[in-house]
């Protein structure tokens, strides 16, 4: 039964509670996302920033376009580090979205890994269930169709999601909360697994969506998880990683402490490489005792204290290394522009995009972008309007320097940037710091 009303200072672990507090109204401007507590800890600031995920058509450049404060907080009472929410959920993943999932082969092998490894591991099988929110264009459950594993995706971008559909993949569009997991229920869809990847930090109401997963998930199912790790974040600088369409920035202290609100129970954690080094947790309900608590629970909760994530001055000290970074890079564009380099930039993504417009590098610094996603192909970046051009753009123009903004996917992309050698090209990232290569 939902509470009407209840105190988030006591957090609960009783089944009764399968969605406590997620019928809520959502937080006040201002406050945290998940305790309600007033923000009045910066963590840093960006400045103001366009939608990250928003490409512009050619006859979208003279229009106005909206920027919003890109300032992240973290809840002196929690810890949870968030950026207010300016633009809604729906808005920016329930229209037209222009991440596809498939675009990557090192994520794609992820999935096909993570696959391998949960099926055995949960004795999935063709009576099982399992359900992905935030499912795109069907990257992973494709894997779970090849098994002949039931599975469903949920996935709030219509675009995204027929792209899925083409593949075969079952595939519902939705914004997922409680009132859908109610739904899903009624109809008898409770999975045994349900996963989602990088979604955690995308919804603005963590308690809706945390709830709803509370409702769904079937009596002895399992929920995993995977989100950048904020422990890396903070100490590799990850600051790209801001941006409107990540609300949360999470800590597993501080996501044990949002679940149990909800009445489920982390029982086991993993480090991953990925995204500059993630964790995946699984979840179970609390009552649930055949999974018992992992040791590695422990261990993770013990790795943060050591490193300092549960004392507010980790978060309040980290803006200086952010400023740094910016200076540095500006320094060497500055320099080569001078020298008359060509600098072309690799990728398009989200945080590629927010280390653009907070620098402010244009089309002074970087000549183009190009990018493996067709749907990309002739717009322009949002903010900076660096025009996106197709991968073999490289080929024909040849650029002395490459600025590589998905960072994380260094080693694939400098694989596949290998031919650039024949007339001596050299790399850049800027994250964790700035490296010419």
């Amino acid at each position: 039964m939902i509470q009407a009303v209840c105190n988030l200072n006591d957090v609960k672990n009783s089944a009764s509670n399968d969605a406590a507090c997620a019928n809520l109204p959502a937080a006040p401007a201002h406050h945290c996302r998940f305790c309600r507590h007033p923000l009045t800890q910066s963590v840093v600031d960006l400045g103001m920033s366009p939608l990250c995920e928003t490409f512009l058509t050619a006859d979208q450049l003279n229009a106005a376009e909206s920027f919003y404060p890109l300032h992240a907080f973290v809840c002196d009472k929690c810890l949870l580090v968030q950026v207010e929410a300016y633009v809604s959920g729906e808005e920016i993943f329930g229209q037209e979205y222009a991440y596809f999932s498939s675009y990557s082969d090192s994520w794609l092998k992820h999935a096909t890994a993570y696959t391998d490894m949960i099926v055995p591991r949960l004795g999935l099988t063709r009576d099982s269930l399992v359900v992905e929110l935030a499912s795109n264009d069907g990257y992973l459950l494709r894997n779970f169709v090849e098994r002949h594993i039931p599975c469903l995706g949920i996935e709030p971008a219509p675009n995204v999601a027929a792209v899925a559909e083409e593949r075969g993949i079952p595939t519902r569009v939705e914004y997922f909360g409680v009132e859908v997991a109610r739904q899903f229920a009624k109809e008898g869809i409770r999975p045994d697994l349900l996963l989602g990847n990088n979604v955690l930090a995308h919804v603005p109401d963590i308690n809706d969506f945390v709830g709803g997963m509370k409702i769904i998930l079937s009596e002895r199912g399992t929920i995993t998880m995977e989100f950048p790790h904020l422990v890396n974040i903070i100490e590799q600088n990850h600051f790209d990683g801001f941006y409107q369409e990540h609300y949360s920035y999470l800590s597993f202290h501080v996501v044990r402490k949002i679940f149990a609100h909800h009445g489920l129970a982390l029982y086991d954690v993993e480090e991953l490489p990925s995204h500059g080094g993630s964790i995946r947790i699984y979840a179970r309900h609390t009552e649930d005792s055949t999974k018992p608590i992992s040791p590695a629970v422990e261990r993770m909760l013990q790795y943060e204290d050591e490193r300092g994530f549960t004392d507010l001055k980790t978060y309040t000290s980290y803006s200086q290394r952010v400023e740094k970074t910016k200076h540095d890079l500006l320094d060497l564009l500055i320099r080569l522009k001078r020298e008359g380099k060509q600098i072309a930039g690799y990728g398009a993504p989200g945080k590629g995009n927010t280390l653009l417009n907070y620098c402010g590098i244009r089309e002074d610094f970087l000549d183009y972008v190009v990018d493996r996603n067709p749907y990309k192909h002739g717009r322009f970046l949002p903010g900076s309007h660096i025009p996106i051009f197709d991968i073999d753009r490289i080929e024909q123009t040849r650029p002395d320097y490459i600025f590589i903004l998905p960072w994380n996917l260094r080693a694939e992309i400098t694989s596949q940037l290998d031919y650039t050698r024949e007339w001596g090209a050299k790399f850049i990232v800027a994250i964790p710091e700035l490296e010419v290569f």
